[in-house]
């Protein structure tokens, strides 16, 4: 099995001038170690990219620096009139045109594009609906009530209207907060008996609030916010909370998340369509020296390289997103299994009587799960990258395939905007989509057959992933509910990779296993609507309802459960 590329730091002038710095003192820490390792392997990777004329000048300046966007217009640009790239392909020279409504087809017509459509007027600020998180006062008049006379015509009777005025006013707060009640203490100057004030009812019994410790997690794995950066902030905020204090906060708090989180592993199980994909991650136990000094993970018979075995050297974070009754779950896994085997891990919990369901992801083999059939999609997004690539050396190739799936895309959000059900989007797709996919797969077939283009060159090997995964990439004209591509998934694997990108690594396997655990609960959360805030201090609130049933504590019906006393205060 291939090696996966090394993760490509980011250092800026800045950074490597105090390592530079540190290196002619000879005052590395420890922590310079594994920004050393990273920069070189970097530095190698990248050398032999260039020295096997494996890449292209645009792929290492992607890999470098990043794309600001893949849109078609900014790729390959806007002309009045795009020439066709032969006339077998495409007669009309058309390739991007509108998809034509047969007589008697009752699917919708196509609409003009998105970027032709009016954005609608407003000056982009939120409005006081928007604030549902915000404490609300009401103010009565200070002179009037409902029923006084008119002060200004003196006939009239004033009435209470239905809509009240709004002034939204935001206040600056630490992120986590301390209250001190200083208990008064009395004492008697004969006997010396200590009398001290009892502590009011909202102190709570702990030091730590459950809103502490859903803050904290919500900080760290929603927002990527490292440990010791929350230290900081509070020590400058006057509220000092260590790095250590906050993992042992949150790590205390895991155990009553914890039924809730296996139940949306239960659920996504059941889920029509599943998504799948994964990226790297650091974890410190089970790199290096600390590896070795570990006890191996038992051998899975059914992997060549299972995830204990020495050979198996990676360490990746899995997203499996799962649509379900309408609603999207989101699951995270860190260790060194793939995303195949993660996916398969959660399928385990499939119910028998369910029938295959839907599998997006890229044409990797490991994002296969082994042991259950489903039906595979592969991502469009991923052979439309491909084009991407080259776009700079075959223009007018790339064009062609750009817009052609660009009309297919722009069919797919017409399909969203009216909200049309599985199988009238299926058919939506079959009679608009259809066409230009055909069109395509024979241009794609002639290009080859026809010697037009090099197979070993970079169009032909897109031209190749096209055609080698056309059944994968075509689902959503064979199958309802069929998605197009993958990004929901690549949405989800960006919280890991921003918890990467700020935190560096985990220490622990148990550290990334309750980060993987918030990291659900919370993206979960932002999927269906929900508060992740709210969610999980409701969670360590009725730690014993969510254990007893875990069912009724998702994040998208919680509210329903929670006691009408402290419904009232998370509203």
């Amino acid at each position: 099995m291939k090696a996966p590329p090394p993760e490509i730091i980011e250092m800026d002038v800045e950074k490597l001038q105090v390592l530079r710095q540190r290196a002619a003192d000879e005052a590395f820490e420890k922590e310079d170690y594994p920004t050393i390792l990273q920069v070189l392997e970097s530095y190698f990777y990248v050398t032999n990219l260039i020295d096997q004329k494996s890449t292209t000048l645009a792929r290492l300046r992607k890999l470098l620096f990043g794309a600001s966007t893949e849109k078609t217009s900014e790729v390959v640009g806007r002309a009045e009139e795009t020439p066709a790239v032969n006339a077998a392909a495409d007669p009309s020279g058309e390739p991007g045109g509108e998809p034509n409504s047969e007589p008697g087809d009752n699917s919708p017509p196509a609409e003009a594009p998105r970027s032709a459509r009016e954005k609608k007027p407003g000056h982009g600020r939120n409005g006081a609906k928007k604030y549902s998180g915000a404490d609300r006062v009401q103010v009565p008049h200070s002179t009037l009530q409902p029923g006084d006379d008119c002060p200004a015509c003196g006939e009239g009777t004033a009435y209470e209207m239905m809509e009240p005025g709004l002034l939204v006013r935001l206040v600056g707060r630490p992120p986590v907060g301390a209250t001190i009640y200083e208990l008064q203490k009395l004492r008697c100057h004969l006997c010396g008996q200590v009398f001290t004030a009892k502590a009011p009812a909202e102190a709570g019994p702990a030091k730590y609030a459950a809103t502490a410790a859903s803050m904290i997690a919500l900080l760290k794995y929603g927002t990527g916010m490292p440990f010791n950066r929350s230290a900081g902030l509070q020590k400058n905020l006057g509220v000092p909370l260590p790095a250590s204090t906050q993992w042992d906060v949150v790590s205390a708090a895991a155990p009553s998340s914890m039924p809730a989180y296996q139940e949306l592993i239960r659920q996504a199980a059941q889920g029509e369509v599943v998504y799948n994909d994964d990226t790297t991650v650091k974890i410190l136990e089970m790199m290096g020296k600390r590896a070795k000094d570990r006890v191996p993970l038992e051998p899975d018979p059914d992997e060549d390289q299972p995830p204990g075995s020495p050979e198996r050297t990676g360490l990746f974070t899995s997203a499996v997103v799962a649509t379900t009754a309408g609603r999207q779950i989101a699951l995270f896994f860190s260790g060194r299994k793939h995303a195949g085997e993660n996916l398969t891990d959660v399928l385990r919990k499939r119910a028998d009587e369910l029938l295959a369901p839907i599998q997006m992801s890229d044409a990797l083999s490991r994002n296969r799960p082994r042991e259950f059939q489903t039906i595979v999609a592969n991502c469009l997004a991923h052979g439309r990258r491909n084009f991407v690539d080259v776009n700079e050396r075959f223009p007018a190739a790339c064009r062609y395939v750009l817009e052609a799936l660009e009309e297919v895309y722009r069919i797919e959000a017409v399909a969203k905007e009216r909200k049309l059900s599985p199988e009238e989007r299926l058919a939506y797709h079959q009679a608009h989509s259809g066409p230009v996919m055909e069109d395509l797969r024979v241009w794609l077939k002639q290009q080859l057959e026809e010697r037009l283009v090099e197979p070993n060159s970079g169009l032909g090997a897109a031209i190749n992933y096209l055609r080698k995964h056309w059944d994968g990439l075509t689902l959503f004209l064979q199958k309802a509910g069929a998605p197009l591509d993958n990004n929901i998934c690549e949405r989800a694997l960006k919280k890991a990779i921003l918890h990467r990108k700020n935190a560096y690594f985990y220490k622990t396997p148990n550290g990334a296993a309750v980060g993987d655990m918030y990291m659900s609960l919370i993206y979960t959360c932002e999927l269906c609507g929900a508060n992740p805030f709210d969610y999980l201090t409701a969670l360590q609130q009725h730690a014993d309802e969510v254990a007893t049933d875990p069912a009724a504590w998702m994040p998208w019906n919680y509210r329903a459960a929670v006691a009408p006393e402290t419904a009232a205060v998370l509203a």
